[in-house]
């Protein structure tokens, strides 16, 4: 259903004509009177007779795509393009094909309609990266989503958020006539309340604003005194009279009602709203200076293009403006969301390089930059759409058909946290380049590593609200832990002071932190093997170092036993030492059960004290 309020713009009348007989003339006449499934029916009828050819096979491909029923359009859209060579139907070839999946096929299908049509925003745009889905896979989630309890059977889309209230669209009335298009009921509008608990009331129908044809999206004044909705242009009688198709063709139009009471009254109709193209939906300014829209009006650089108009301060309009090629392709673009502060814009595509179908882009309007896809779990490779977001209870909402239908989901950002790190000598403070920095979570896992750069700096970009850890070590210093305490953002600064390697060489001894077993285990744990690391570091500066490694336990199992765990332990210790390079000849070592145990606590150990007693030594043998 969203394909009507994207692309109501008579593409669907596209295909050419010059194949058309009576054969066709059944199906043709229910494709151009918009009742797709009827028509899907009837060609499908003339491929089971025998008697289809290159031009049922295209009608056939684009009356799924316009139902987006991407798996049987690929199936005709692959016979179509046998004797079709028009480039619009290699680009949509490509997008079903995306739709499911099909990457390497879909890039084929692109490279061919980049070929037939080189100019066009679209072909420029993948010719230049071509290789655009693993970048875009490869993105860091900054969203949470979730399906709503709101969405139906039928088709909902275009929520958008007004103090508690969700107000969205959807075909779900049972009590309206089937629209042909899908099968389903005329579109109306609906709103639920959200509770504390982020729960939604049961939908309600906004009965002041529906008529008996479609209606909505909308969008909310700031005060929430006035409301812009779409809904059919019947409701001013601007249609035109198609006498062929005995059909009267109407078109989304925009309008105005103001609050009186509990209802909205007053509705008014755009000045700009016309017979001859759509326009749909809307989203205000929270300044109420500006209106974005949808429209295939003239000036249009596609199907559907995002556009805005000037709200005066006595009520009237300014000229709608196109908002040009950064936003806008040769395709449809539409379902427009600008931000509190009236600079990021969001919408929907399917002209720009995306994952499938309809995703969703934003843009800075205030500096000239491009729009950028917004990646997963936001987009996927069906069709995902209609973003807005409340800013004061930090969470967006977007319609998306993943699972099979045009359902309503939650967009909850995930808070992120900059970890800056400075690695410098701790006695000199000098800038150290080329130092090991890795970034380790509560669990004791790497999450990355990087090098420093030339200002000794490293940066990663982490979840909020968690603790972790820097790890930072370079040759010929001790490595060392720094603590990064949990934040809420945006940025955190961590020093990491090391201090050079000859600190920890004594004449008797290699002096370590602790190389701590996890209880009854007697393998290398990471937080171990950094500590080992440092050993590695000091036996290649100093080529004649023998050491003898001694292992112990805690007090707990029998003597016996904790003599041969920590024998092992010794020999793991050896082992990991000869895998970074160390000769064997350099390194042996011994375990000692719990026969030299560092606290002496007997049978009222502490877990800590226990875990102090599980430890490795490393003596200065030669």
């Amino acid at each position: 259903m969203k394909n009507l309020y994207i692309a109501l713009s008579f593409v669907a009348m596209s295909s050419s004509l010059y194949a058309q007989n009576a054969n066709t003339k059944a199906a043709d006449k229910l494709f151009n009177r918009y009742e797709y499934v009827a028509a899907a029916k009837a060609y499908q009828s003339l491929v089971d007779s025998g008697k289809a050819d290159g031009y049922v096979y295209k009608q056939l491909a684009d009356t799924y795509y316009n139902m987006f029923n991407a798996k049987e359009a690929t199936t005709w859209y692959a016979k179509a393009v046998q004797t079709d060579q028009d480039a619009e139907t290699y680009f949509r070839y490509a997008q079903m094909l995306k739709t499911n999946g099909k990457y390497d096929e879909a890039n084929k299908q692109m490279a061919k309609f980049a070929a037939l049509a080189p100019n066009d925003l679209r072909a420029k745009a993948f010719k230049e990266n071509p290789n655009y889905v693993p970048k875009l896979l490869s993105k860091d989630p900054n969203y949470t989503v979730k399906s709503l309890e709101v969405s139906s059977d039928k088709s909902d889309f275009g929520p958008v958020m007004y103090d508690n209230t969700l107000y969205f669209t959807s075909a779900r009335n049972g009590s309206r006539k089937n629209y042909g298009w899908n099968d389903e009921p005329y579109l109306d509008i609906y709103k639920s309340t959200m509770g504390d608990s982020g729960t939604f009331s049961e939908a309600t129908n906004v009965t002041a604003l529906n008529s008996k044809r479609h209606d909505g999206p909308l969008t909310i004044s700031t005060d929430g005194n006035t409301v812009y909705f779409s809904s059919d242009s019947f409701k001013d009688g601007l249609f035109v009279k198609d006498k062929a198709n005995k059909l009267k063709l109407g078109r989304n139009n925009l309008y105005k009602a103001t609050k009186t009471g509990d209802t909205w009254g007053n509705i008014k109709s755009l000045p700009f709203n016309s017979k001859d193209y759509s326009l749909s939906n809307p989203s205000l300014s929270r300044d109420g200076k500006t209106l974005y829209f949808s429209s295939d009006m003239p000036g249009s650089l596609g199907g559907v293009d995002i556009w805005k108009v000037a709200i005066n301060t006595d009520g009237t309009y300014g000229t709608p403006a196109n908002l040009g090629n950064k936003v806008n392709t040769e395709g449809n673009e539409s379902f427009p969301f600008i931000s509190d502060d009236n600079k990021t814009l969001y919408f929907a595509s399917s002209g720009k390089p995306g994952l499938g179908g309809y995703d969703i882009y934003m843009i800075d309007l205030s500096n000239g930059s491009e729009a950028v896809n917004m990646g997963k779990p936001i987009n996927t490779e069906k069709d995902d759409f209609s973003f807005t977001f409340n800013k004061a209870k930090n969470i967006g909402f977007f319609a998306t058909n993943r699972n099979g239908n045009d359902d309503i989901f939650s967009a909850t950002p995930i808070c992120k946290l900059e970890v800056l790190t400075v690695v410098k000598n701790a006695k000199t403070g000098e800038i150290l380049s080329d130092a090991k920095v890795s970034i380790v979570d509560d669990k004791k896992n790497v999450i990355a590593s990087e090098m420093s750069n030339a200002q000794g700096e490293v940066k990663y970009t982490v979840e909020c609200d968690k603790e972790y850890s820097i790890q930072a070590s370079k040759d010929g210093f001790d490595g060392n832990s720094f603590a990064v305490a949990k934040s809420k953002g945006p940025q955190t600064k961590v020093d990491a002071p090391l201090q050079p390697i000859d600190v920890i060489v004594t004449p008797v001894e290699i002096i370590l932190k602790p190389i701590y077993f996890e209880y009854n285990k007697s393998n290398i744990t990471q937080a171990g093997a950094f500590e080992l690391d440092k050993l590695v570091q000091v036996m290649n500066n100093n080529k004649e170092l023998v050491i003898f490694a001694k292992s112990h336990t805690d007090s707990r199992g029998t003597d016996e036993y904790n003599m041969a765990l920590s024998d092992r332990r010794a020999k793991s210790t050896v082992q990991y030492l000869i895998s970074k390079g160390i000769d064997p000849a350099r390194i042996s070592g011994k375990g000692f059960g719990e026969s030299e145990l560092k606290v002496a606590c007997g049978d009222k150990c502490t877990e800590e004290e226990h875990a102090q007693n599980r430890r490795s030594e490393f003596l200065i043998v030669k």
